[in-house]
């Protein structure tokens, strides 16, 4: 098991939604967190992401259903590390980069080249590795590799050679739907995924590149910690930042939301050296600053978007964390 990036799903309750089918229902029986389909920065486990999309293809009757996710995504989904591969001065530059920070968007899974996949001169691999032990599973593999080619093409502002698809599983749609996709000849059963390329198409420079704009996102990107933190701690802060005056923040609404009972989160917190309401508190607090620090709303108003019962919980509770009264700290900010 390996953590992603729930930016890997973008789109996929709008494909799901248009074939009528229930994106959240999916999601529970996969045990997946629902919020992780509207969310980009969620931690999911690479296994739940690749489980609902086998769950909403079998359901819907939609072989294609990884395909069609993946004709949707837009590139600006790697966020930073878009913007750097879309400044690198050539496209070894940009796979070079995206090897070195793939981590950012999926733990042990990364990009490389293979020089003359098969033995034939002038080409080379572009590979999608799934981490070691993984099973790719065809629905996110096919959403994956297409979406891999997309983001090559968006580099290179339309065709770039592609000579012809490796998938290291049988065909689940027509083949012809996958060719189509693609717009090369796809070949199933392989050993690796993989982009074959003419071997001159690394040298290529990429046009409109910033190299301030490229060294800005390389500094965000080299920050990012390469191990995971908590698990279930950050999937409950990430819950809890949504549901945050808009919804439940109680225990029992949060476990139904992230598929588990009670009791079972609860347990797993503690393992993580953290508490349910430890962590509630934590959002609150980060929230609270920024309210208070940042914006004019009314006392009253925080505590409501808070979910205190009322003002005075809010005041004792910023005694609690900055040792000053709400007025005091946004005094202060000014």
């Amino acid at each position: 098991m390996s953590l992603v990036r729930s930016a890997g799903l973008q789109k996929f309750r709008q494909c799901v939604e248009g074939l009528g089918g229930d994106a959240d229902v999916y999601a529970r029986r996969a045990g997946l967190p629902v919020e992780a389909l509207d969310a980009d920065e969620l931690l999911v486990e690479d296994t739940a992401l690749a489980a609902v999309m086998e769950i909403a293809a079998a359901d819907l009757g939609c072989p294609d259903l990884g395909l069609r996710v993946g004709e949707t995504q837009d590139f600006a989904m790697l966020g930073p590390l878009s913007v750097a591969m879309q400044h690198s001065p050539s496209v070894a530059d940009a796979l070079e980069c995206t090897s070195r920070y793939m981590f950012v968007h999926a733990r042990d899974f990364g990009v490389s080249v293979m020089d003359a996949p098969d033995g034939e001169h002038g080409v080379v691999g572009l590979r999608y590795s799934f981490g070691a032990g993984v099973r790719p599973l065809p629905q996110a593999t096919d959403m994956t590799m297409l979406f891999f080619h997309r983001a090559v093409t968006f580099l290179l502002g339309g065709r770039y050679g592609l000579r012809s698809v490796d998938l290291p599983h049988q065909p689940v749609a027509p083949r012809s739907r996958y060719e189509d996709a693609f717009g090369a000849r796809v070949r199933f059963g392989r050993g690796s995924a993989l982009l074959r390329v003419p071997s001159s198409l690394l040298a290529r420079p990429l046009d409109g590149v910033d190299d301030t704009v490229r060294r800005i996102a390389l500094a965000f990107l080299s920050q990012q910690p390469r191990e995971a933190g908590p698990v279930v701690t950050a999937k409950v802060r990430a819950v809890l930042d949504q549901s945050l005056g808009t919804g439940s923040t109680d225990l029992a609404d949060v476990a139904r939301l992230l598929a588990v009972h009670p009791r079972t989160l609860q347990r797993q917190l503690a393992a993580e050296g953290e508490s349910y309401a430890s962590v509630l508190d934590v959002v609150r607090r980060t929230r609270a600053r920024t309210y208070l620090m940042t914006t004019d709303m009314p006392l009253a108003q925080v505590s409501d978007l808070l979910g205190f019962a009322g003002q005075a919980v809010l005041s004792r509770c910023a005694k609690r964390w900055w040792g000053r009264t709400p007025t005091e700290l946004r005094r202060e900010a000014r």
